[in-house]
């Protein structure tokens, strides 16, 4: 009886701890969203009050003056592309790291890429940006799109290797058997057995990319490249005393990632599930 009754408390105290948790997370979600359509002489009277007409002059005079519709864009377009090149030649990466049979090679060349995790973005920031504007880069989509890959590979190249190397070995000496070429054998065997590690790898990848900032920050100076994270820290500069604007862009910016949880967070626990392999 003693026990049970300790095990109910415990089971109590972790749901209001969750429960206050979650509140910890959503309330300041809900208070963002609904002070954005307040205008600034409410938001001053009192900041946490509910506006008493919801309007949208806030969004539309953020999305104007802000220029997020072009933010928007390349940020869906640098996610985008990233992620599946990054997620290609992962995969690819592994493949190779986990079947072929060149042991010291492969195994040199796997810790090399893992030593890209210890790689921290501002410590190369300087010497990229130099050799960015020595080659034209600079100021180009090509010039941020080949950092987020860079520094996507060692992560996803750790998940794909460890994936890979758990994939039977007889599949693809069958295939091999029966005349099928090491790229038959990736496309047909490895790639749809790797479709839960597929999925956290795009995930991961694409939740980086979107809310990336330093590399178009430092890498940019056109408006017309700015992703969605540079567009608001612009927009925030410049509308520094305008509360009202200042509440917009953050909702707009926060939205999509909100979103997207929504759509995928089945995909989301699945894939970290299934992508949390021992090598």
């Amino acid at each position: 009886m003693i026990a049970h009754q300790r095990k109910l408390g415990i089971v109590i105290v972790s749901y209001v701890v969750l429960i206050v948790l979650a509140l910890i997370t959503i309330l300041p979600l809900i208070w963002l969203l609904y002070t954005s359509f307040k205008p600034h002489k409410e938001i001053i009277e009192n900041v946490f009050a509910l506006p008493r007409v919801f309007s949208m002059d806030n969004y539309q005079r953020t999305w104007e003056f802000g220029r997020f519709g072009i933010a928007s864009f390349n940020s869906i377009f640098y996610s985008t592309v990233a992620t599946l090149l990054t997620t290609l030649l992962a995969l690819m990466t592994g493949y190779g790291f986990a079947k072929f049979g060149y042991k010291r090679l492969s195994g040199f060349l796997y810790y090399f890429f893992i030593l890209g995790l210890l790689i921290t973005v501002h410590s190369v920031l300087v010497p990229l940006f130099i050799m960015e504007s020595f080659l034209n880069l600079d100021d180009t989509r090509l010039g941020i799109l080949l950092p987020y890959i860079a520094f996507g590979l060692p992560f996803l190249v750790y998940l794909s290797t460890s994936y890979i190397r758990t994939i039977p070995t007889a599949l693809e000496e069958a295939a091999l058997i029966d005349g099928a070429s090491y790229i038959r054998v990736f496309w047909s065997i490895i790639v749809p057995m790797s479709r839960p590690v597929i999925g956290t790898m795009l995930i991961f990848s694409f939740l980086s990319n979107w809310n990336e900032f330093v590399f178009v920050f430092t890498l940019t100076s056109k408006a017309t490249l700015r992703s969605l994270p540079v567009a608001v820290n612009a927009f925030a500069g410049g509308m520094a005393r305008d509360f009202g604007l200042l509440f917009s862009a953050l909702t707009i910016a926060t939205i999509p990632m909100i979103v997207f949880y929504f759509v995928f967070r089945k995909k989301i626990a699945q894939g970290f599930a299934a992508g949390s392999i021992k090598e």
